[in-house]
């Protein structure tokens, strides 16, 4: 079985092909990829690939705009942060996912049900996948972010909230009055559940709302420094491969 795996994340994506090769000796991985573009050109070569996993949000956008660009009528099952109440979407349509960090069990369980329904799933995909961008588009994104304060719990509403950003395992928000808060989620999850029109991953250690973007200035290696307020010591240049999705949200 021909697998391609499409995910930003190096680690995430290592991880899962390590558990795709345990999961059975007829499984090739035969493409990987990080970001819509590079994989709009590898689906319209029309590679002979029998599964697809890919990640929801990607380096330069959600993975669902690669259909919009090339025809693909390969069965997918997606990866994702969301939580497994939010996407009854995709068992409503037959499309499977599997929650990060990935178990292995659910792993063999999605590819066995990818071999139960492949015939049928391969004729009907197209339709799932349209079905499918429809139903993530009625998807509800937060409007609080849960907080921590010593032994009490509180809130943050995302419209107060100028930028999050991860501090080695902790993450934390910061409103626009400058104030630090301690968070429950990571910022992999926040992305995923953060309206990306208001909110945008510039880098590995920041999400910033687009009310915080103060300016914007061309840097090495044709990469954008980004003006925050409040100021933040977190570094706030934006990777090398989100420079173009950063462009298009700040010009949305």
């Amino acid at each position: 079985m021909k697998v391609a795996i499409i995910e930003d994340e190096t680690p995430a994506a290592n991880r899962l092909a390590k558990l795709l090769l345990h999961c059975s000796d007829t499984i090739e991985i035969i493409f990987k990829a990080d970001s819509i573009e590079s994989s709009v050109k590898f689906f319209a070569a029309a590679p002979a690939v029998d599964l697809v996993f890919m990640d929801i949000q990607l380096a330069d956008g959600i993975s669902f705009d690669i259909f919009e660009q090339v025809k693909l009528t390969t069965p997918v099952i997606f990866t994702t942060a969301f939580d497994q109440y939010t996407l009854k979407a995709f068992k409503v349509n037959s499309v499977d996912y599997l929650l990060k960090p990935i178990d292995e069990t659910e792993l063999h369980l999605a590819i066995q049900k990818f071999r139960d329904i492949h015939a049928v799933a391969k004729e009907q995909f197209p339709g799932k996948i349209l079905q499918l961008m429809q139903d993530l588009n009625a998807v509800k994104y937060k409007e609080r972010l849960l907080i921590k304060r010593g032994q009490q719990m509180s809130y943050l509403k995302t419209a107060q909230t100028a930028y999050c950003f991860a501090d080695g395992k902790l993450c934390y928000a910061v409103d626009f009055n400058g104030n630090k808060f301690l968070l429950e989620n990571n910022l992999s999850q926040l992305e995923e559940q953060l309206q990306p029109d208001h909110f945008y991953r510039i880098n590995r250690h920041l999400l910033v709302n687009i009310e915080a973007v103060k300016k914007v200035h061309t840097w090495l290696g044709g990469r954008l420094k980004v003006e925050v307020f409040p100021v933040t010591d977190a570094e706030t240049v934006v990777s090398r491969e989100r420079v173009n999705g950063f462009k298009e949200w700040l010009g949305r």
